[in-house]
């Protein structure tokens, strides 16, 4: 019996362990948001973010966050993200399909009258001292957007990449 609780805690003990060192896996480097204007996101109003200098290099996985009220009339969100690496001026262009809404009219973010979202765009392989400049707009065919609160980003480097 004693020798079965013995391997039952260093069992659970390894299983902590071993979530921790996923958890520690990837940093964040990088997790800001904007607000959107109260009265509404316009079509031609973009949000930009300036992400600081890398400490090193590596692969990093971008994310964009998204937050909305129970206002927002849409079930999905299409984001234009332009990207420049400030230091090369190399320039890459995403449209991110956002489904805020399951097929049952459910919100698939958290929460009860604002639901945050996250969101994967890509993986960036970036070198130390190298800069993003990120500018986000909606692609929505109406063109002001109400119950959109805040855009934001997530910049996570692993630092067990591929390089």
């Amino acid at each position: 019996m004693q020798r079965s609780r013995n391997t039952i805690r260093l069992s659970c003990m390894a299983a902590v362990a071993a979530v921790m060192l996923a958890a520690c896996k990837q940093r964040t480097v990088y997790y800001h948001y904007e607000h959107v204007p109260v009265t509404g996101w316009e079509k031609n109003d973009t949000l930009v973010f300036d992400l600081p200098p890398m400490a090193e290099d590596g692969s990093y996985m971008q994310e964009i966050g998204v937050s909305i009220s129970s206002y927002y009339p849409f079930m999905g969100l299409n984001l234009v993200i332009e990207q420049q690496v400030v230091n090369t001026h190399e320039q890459r262009t995403d449209t991110l399909v956002c489904r805020l809404v399951d097929e049952q009219g459910n919100a698939k973010g958290r929460g009860v009258s604002q639901f945050q979202y996250l969101f994967h765009l890509n993986t960036l392989k970036l070198h130390k001292d190298e800069r993003l400049h990120v500018a986000i707009r909606h692609d929505m065919k109406r063109e002001i957007l109400p119950g959109i609160t805040d855009i934001g980003i997530r910049l996570r480097h692993s630092p067990k990449d591929n390089r």
